[in-house]
């Protein structure tokens, strides 16, 4: 057992994180353990992550302690980059945190500034002379690194940099010579935002927190205007709106909905948001208020001009995908399908469900196949998600249908049926053993009609220990109306 973190009063007493908690205890009798919670120092830096996308929409995960922000072209909305990181770490600090950053041209830089000189600002240039001085150590590289670097006598950043590479590549492998090179800003080393950048976005900052909720719905319609005007200059429309409530006191809650079709309207947008923030389970709690309201386009599509005065179906399906997204809004798009057949005979697969927004121009051109309106339906129109067994006590064999079945604890004769029509399951998917099913349509006394089936072909049953075969399994697959 070591120590995974420690606060300053630990620290003080001349313990180190990585310390077996056997010596941390012989140096600190009266030392207070407590067991260390990766994953809710994980979700704690994620919050933290969801708060920092205030400032910057590329938020990037340096774990376990650490996040990157690129502030490029950002810094000047608030104040200047001095002012950035005070404000930033200010708040921070506020919440409970111990934080230590820094501004740098390259990220390694800046996390090593982090470790060794804090709150400094390197100007582009300058990251060499800042980073020399400070010891190896903050270049956060593995212990058996730090460790060698000291035997041999570099101590600090700046007696491993005025080494040859070619000597710290051959001791101490590449890597850690291109960790150097970013820390002294030569080259840098990308960072992989959290989140992909929106297409578009745009966000109402208050000067004091809003509460109510008028507030925040017409701060959403005039969002929704703004939004709508960036992406109509590139005749573009929404297909997934997200916003984004910024509390005063960290917590950040986003919402998201989809639309079947581009959506160009502000009141179209506005309208699918009230639908969500009224269907939701756990209501928006404002707490003590929001002091930032951002509404993004994620997902965006060129919108295709199309004639609409002389064409009623467009009006129609127009109006279709504004109902699927209001419904879609409320409960979920998961929850609002559509059937697409596919080419297949297996009955359980020869239909496909679909989220309708995304696949109601398919379902209308679908082409399923023909029935005239005399002839019975060969199959139900709906089937069991899984087929349920039935009790068979016996059958017309080889190939018949049997003459009374047990099915939920009641038995059905069999006055009528149809049958069989043999289905071989795709002998691809079934790693080698084809599997049979005979199916008959068949009605009972009541008039109750069954689509049922028998599992393999007769005289492949398993046989008992007795030596005797052992009876079919026979299956229900679905009803007729």
């Amino acid at each position: 057992m070591q120590i995974y973190a420690l606060d300053d009063k630990a620290a003080r007493c001349g313990l180190e994180t990585g310390q077996p908690l056997a010596n941390a205890r012989a140096i600190c009798p009266e030392l207070m353990v407590f067991d260390a919670d990766e994953v809710a120092d994980a979700k704690i830096l994620d919050d933290i992550a969801d708060w920092c996308d205030r400032f910057t929409p590329l938020v990037a995960l340096d774990p376990p302690h650490g996040l990157f922000l690129d502030i490029t072209g950002c810094a000047h909305l608030f104040g200047g980059e001095a002012a950035l990181l005070r404000m930033i770490c200010g708040a921070l600090t506020w919440q409970g945190f111990v934080v230590s950053a820094a501004i740098a041209s390259t990220s390694v830089c800046a996390r090593t500034l982090t470790r060794g000189s804090p709150g400094r600002i390197v100007k582009n240039g300058e990251e060499a002379e800042a980073v020399n001085p400070l010891p190896v150590s903050a270049l956060g590289a593995d212990a058996a690194i730090t460790t060698g670097l000291r035997r041999a006598g570099l101590k600090t950043i700046g007696d491993v940099a005025a080494r040859a590479p070619c000597e710290i590549t051959a001791r101490f492998g590449g890597d850690f010579t291109t960790r150097l090179a970013h820390a002294l800003g030569e080259g840098d080393a990308p960072i992989s935002p959290r989140k992909p950048l929106p297409d578009y976005i745009v966000e109402k900052r208050f000067a004091e927190p809003v509460t109510t909720e008028s507030v925040i719905s017409i701060t959403l319609s005039q969002l929704a205007h703004m939004l709508v005007a960036a992406m109509g200059k590139q005749g573009k429309g929404a297909r997934r709106l997200e916003a984004g409530f910024f509390r005063t006191d960290g917590a950040v809650r986003a919402i998201v909905v989809d639309t079947g079709q581009p959506a160009t309207k502000a009141q179209v947008i506005d309208r699918l948001f009230r639908e969500r923030l009224d269907a939701l389970n756990d209501p928006l709690d404002p707490g003590f208020g929001f002091d930032l309201i951002r509404l993004s386009a994620s997902r965006t599509e060129i919108v295709v001009q199309q004639q609409r005065d002389l064409d009623a179906n467009v009006h129609d399906n127009d109006k279709l995908a504004d109902l699927i997204d209001r419904i879609a809004a409320r409960i979920g798009g998961r929850r609002v399908i559509v059937h697409l057949p596919q080419d297949t005979h297996i009955p359980e697969r020869a239909v496909w469900t679909a989220p309708a927004q995304h696949h109601l121009a398919a379902s209308s051109q679908a082409a399923w196949p023909a029935r005239a309106e005399s002839e019975p339906p060969l199959r139900p129109l709906r089937l069991f998600e899984k087929p349920e067994p039935i009790k068979v006590p016996f059958a017309t064999v080889p190939d018949g249908p049997p003459h009374h079945f047990t099915w939920r604890r009641a038995v059905h004769a069999v006055v009528r049926a149809e049958g069989p029509e043999r289905i071989a399951m795709e002998w691809w998917k079934q790693n080698g053993e084809v599997l049979t099913r005979d199916y008959f349509r068949i009605e009972d006394e009541a008039g109750l009609r069954f689509w049922i089936y028998r599992d393999g072909l007769y005289g492949s049953e398993l046989v008992t220990e007795e030596g005797k075969p052992a009876p079919a399994n026979w299956f229900v697959h679905g009803l007729f109306a």
